[in-house]
């Protein structure tokens, strides 16, 4: 065990050494004639695993891939030392540079400004930028960002998302996904699903592919700012371009999305945002004309109209999206303090900084007040290899996934993140959170068996769903999230196994995947969740979980 201890730390030390880079250089994208990824990830190529499920090699050709970075290459090659399970190990490296080699769209410089670097990232089979994703998508790589100035690096892709994400808001800050920058050359995308849509404020489509108001869509935009920050310290960076602006319509657009239903004589308050669209599908809109279902006063949340999943949520106060604005609000006001030291030119920067730690403060003493249900019994449910359970005082504690201020609140979890299970992993709870109650209880209840409306239990994956896909639908990003939140070696190979015979021997993570069913999924090409897939195994090389990776699969 201490040989293999001794390989897994020569691996983590492929991290690259933090230097600056030499002159800039520009990213060759492919040529038009590589195929494209959503026909070409339905089919299996050669060669195949060796493994039961002759899982495919699905990665493009190099010439084809929109970004190529060998640090990254290197780590997929050196890990194979360490999973020697040929079907896992084709599995991640499949997904793990999917991102890089299917979804870097374009990646340049701003019209009015070539310093000005910009990065469009597509989801994956629909070619329109999500905030939510596109942060999400290059997290799978923050453990090899180090500051570089190339524009062949990391450090660029990352500042060109910040960049553009940037733009975004200030045009449409209650937006979640948006049409290419217009120096990319490439045509805005068609959403026929938005055509009927009714939305206050009203948007551009040539800019904006989709405006459903998502707290955690603002939440990503402060995410991927405090992770480049924190890998790179670049400081300076954020006081270019129109990052400072930015963030300054962030907290202006959640404040203004504090506004409750009533006014203290019982007036319908004019709402800062509305959303309606014909549609068979409840959650495709908000009740009420728009408004959606009413909000108390003075609870300290943020609303949000829609999830993480683009459903529309019940009770608007969506908990796991103020976590996850909690936490990185307070990161960003770190990041805008230190920029006080570097410009004694921009105004209004300790205000700034001030009000984001405020309110991230009293987000945190909000969520403590309104969203720790205490339920009368609770007994913790079986999961996957757990038989015990617990009545203690407690234990009786749980985060409710969505509030109302009123008294009303659901007690379930969405796959889609942010969520209730993946708190841990963007800091609302601390890493120590194995011994915090109120997590674990939470955290039991969601894989519980029939604790949670949205717990998926079958032969082929037992993992959460939600509304987007439905019922019986599992969705493989809930699983991953499981293995990151545990520490249990048992747990986490059984759930693992269960992620690598679940692909329909295509190679790669679906979006949801039937648990009786495997040949019914959703999505062939979902870059968010293969890259996840990738930085679950970083983790569980980084948290010394090697056994883990060295064993069977089959």
């Amino acid at each position: 065990m201490k040989g293999l201890s001794n390989l897994i730390t020569q691996i983590l030390g492929l991290l690259p050494a933090r230097q600056s880079s030499p002159q800039p250089q520009a990213q060759i994208q492919p040529p038009s004639s590589c195929p494209d990824y959503s026909s070409y990830a339905k089919t299996r190529h050669e060669p195949f695993s060796s493994g039961r499920h002759a899982l495919p090699y699905q990665r493009p050709a190099p010439p084809c891939r929109t970004f190529n970075s060998s640090v990254i290459e290197s780590f997929i090659t050196n890990m194979s030392t360490i999973i020697t399970d040929p079907d896992l190990y084709r599995l991640f490296e499949n997904t793990y540079p999917n991102t890089l080699d299917t979804a870097i769209k374009w990646h340049g410089s701003a019209a009015n400004n070539s310093a000005e670097e910009l990065t469009f990232i597509i989801t994956g089979d629909i070619n329109a930028m999500w905030l939510r994703d596109s942060a999400n998508q290059l997290a799978s790589y923050l453990p090899f960002l180090t500051p570089s100035s190339s524009r062949d690096s990391l450090a660029s892709l990352y500042r060109g998302v910040i960049n553009l994400q940037a733009r975004y808001l200030l045009t449409s800050p209650f937006c979640n996904s948006f049409q290419p920058p217009s120096e990319s050359g490439i045509p805005p995308a068609t959403n026929s699903a938005a055509s009927s849509d009714t939305v206050y404020p009203p948007y551009d489509p040539e800019k904006v592919f989709e405006c459903k108001y998502e707290l955690d869509s603002l939440a990503s935009f402060l995410q991927i700012s405090a992770q480049y920050h924190g890998a790179t310290n670049d400081t300076a960076f954020f006081g270019k371009f129109q990052w400072l602006e930015a963030v300054q319509t962030v907290l202006d657009t959640a404040k203004a999305m504090m506004t409750p239903t009533y006014g203290p004589e019982g007036q319908v308050l004019e709402s800062p945002y509305t959303f309606t669209r014909m549609t068979t599908r409840t959650t495709e809109t908000l009740a009420n004309d728009g408004l959606g279902n009413p909000v108390a006063r003075d609870t300290g949340l943020i609303r949000s109209a829609f999830r993480p999943s683009d459903d529309s949520t019940i009770f608007q106060f969506l908990i796991p999206s103020n976590m996850m604005f909690a936490q990185y609000a307070g990161d960003v006001a770190d990041i805008v303090s230190s920029l006080t030291s570097l410009s004694s030119t921009q105004p209004g920067l300790t205000n700034l900084s001030t009000s984001l730690s405020s309110l991230s403060t009293s987000l945190r003493q909000a969520i403590s007040k309104h969203a720790v249900i205490s339920l009368p019994t609770l007994l913790l449910p079986t999961t996957l290899n757990s038989t015990s359970t617990s009545t203690s005082p407690e234990s009786e504690k749980v985060y409710a996934y969505e509030i109302d201020g009123y008294g009303s609140f659901s007690l379930m979890d969405d796959a889609n993140l942010p969520s209730l299970l993946s708190a841990p992993l963007f800091g609302f709870v601390s890493s120590s959170s194995f011994n915090d109650t109120i997590y674990q209880s939470t955290r039991a209840r969601i894989l519980g068996t029939n604790t949670n409306p949205y717990m998926m239990l079958g032969p082929v994956l037992n993992a959460v769903g939600g509304p987007h896909a439905g019922p019986g639908m599992a969705w493989p990003m809930a699983s991953i999230v499981r293995i990151m939140t545990s520490e249990d070696d048992e747990e986490i190979y059984a759930v693992l196994k269960e992620l690598v015979g679940s692909t329909d021997g295509l190679g790669l993570i679906h979006e949801s995947v039937n648990s009786w069913n495997e040949k019914k999924w959703t999505r062939e090409w979902f870059s968010w969740a293969n890259g996840l897939f990738g930085q679950m195994v970083w983790d569980l090389a980084r948290r010394r979980k090697g056994g883990v990776l060295g064993r069977s699969y089959q």
